[in-house]
């Protein structure tokens, strides 16, 4: 059966995706998916060390969200703006791809001002292009060291909640809607799969002797776009930036010649590994930009297992793990999570599938 966007539809009540993260992050529910016997377990997340032994290796996206929702105004007019930081394209001219809210208001050549708490003006931009409806690039007028600015950016953005959180983001979302291990600065989203990895069952899984391959994909808003057509062979993902370096792949290739688990942590992971396959089905080191969309039918050459959140319906996340599960089982489990009040998306539950 040739599978289309709408197979991949169901309803999800509102109710099960969480404003707010867990009270800790390694205490989610966890879905326990068995492909070969179909068999469905319902456990605690930190439970999910039972499922790995000594030389198991997990894939982990150590990407890192900065804080890239600015508030401002705009010159002469007062207007507030909303400014969300996409990439930076030039940091000698300190020019950005963003995405403004209201756009219509954003023209080339208007100055932006954004103040700090005490509302000093401490950042003015200029901007210089529009590339979509939304989008525009702008040139950030400063002249100080890289390292200030940097400062200075960090200090007036917000966390950049994706917007069905339906709130702005809070104290708690800095330290939560980010990993334990994110270290390389770049995504505007949370891999959110590693979100309920602490530092306590990181150690317990070091202790029984299973690895950490550490991936980078910087997770970008092209994630939370619809997909717009039925057929799934049309639609193009937006470009990521991701690295899979020499450490990786001999951590990883080490346990796939032994026959280990190797968990891929998350989608972004599995797009990284996927898209670095060597002629021999290993991995490869790779760096650059991947628009892969992983659907049905696709054969995973690195991961033999894979943790995921729940995600929401006709999405290009359910789409991926509905090929790596098999989307009889996958959907029977969803169906299964809403009757549990398993939690949906970023803030939500996980499940494993072995």
């Amino acid at each position: 059966m040739r599978m289309k966007l709408s197979h991949f539809n169901f309803e999800l009540p509102e109710e099960l995706i969480p404003q707010y993260p867990s009270d800790v992050r390694d205490e989610s529910k966890l879905m326990v998916i068995h492909r070969e016997t179909g068999k469905i377990e319902h456990k605690v997340f930190k439970d999910v060390l039972d499922y790995f032994d000594n030389e198991d290796v997990l894939i982990l996206n150590n990407t890192k969200v900065f804080p890239a929702r600015l508030f401002g105004r705009k010159e002469k007019t007062g207007a507030k703006i909303e400014v969300f930081l996409l990439r930076e394209l030039n940091p000698e001219m300190k020019l950005w791809d963003v995405l403004v809210d209201p756009a219509r208001k954003i023209r080339v050549g208007n100055k932006l001002y954004f103040s700090d708490e005490e509302d000093n003006d401490v950042l003015i931009a200029e901007v210089v292009d529009n590339t979509t409806s939304r989008g525009r690039t702008i040139r950030f007028l400063f002249d100080g060291e890289e390292e200030r600015f940097t400062e200075i950016l960090d200090s007036l953005g917000n966390t950049p909640l994706p917007k069905y959180f339906n709130r702005e983001a809070v104290k708690i979302d800095k330290e939560r809607y980010q990993t334990v291990f994110a270290s390389e600065k770049g995504a505007v989203a949370a891999p959110t799969a590693g979100l309920h990895f602490s530092h306590e069952l990181l150690k317990r899984f070091e202790l029984k002797g299973i690895d950490f391959a550490k991936v980078t994909l910087h997770v970008g808003l092209g994630t939370f776009r619809n997909i717009e057509v039925e057929d799934l062979s049309k639609h193009k993902m937006d470009a990521e930036y991701f690295k899979v370096n020499k450490e990786a792949i001999e951590i990883v290739n080490r346990a796939k010649k032994k026959n280990r688990k190797v968990c891929a942590v998350g989608t972004t992971s599995m797009r990284s590994i996927e898209t670095a396959v060597s002629a021999t089905e290993m991995l490869k080191e790779a760096e650059g930009w991947t628009n892969m969309f992983i659907y049905p039918p696709h054969e995973f050459r690195i991961a033999n297992s894979m943790i995921t959140n729940f995600h929401l319906p006709k999405s290009s996340l359910l789409i991926m793990i509905c090929a790596f599960g098999g989307y009889d089982l996958i959907m029977k489990a969803y169906d299964e999570a809403i009757k549990h009040k398993y939690k949906f998306y970023s803030y939500g539950d996980a499940m494993l599938i072995i």
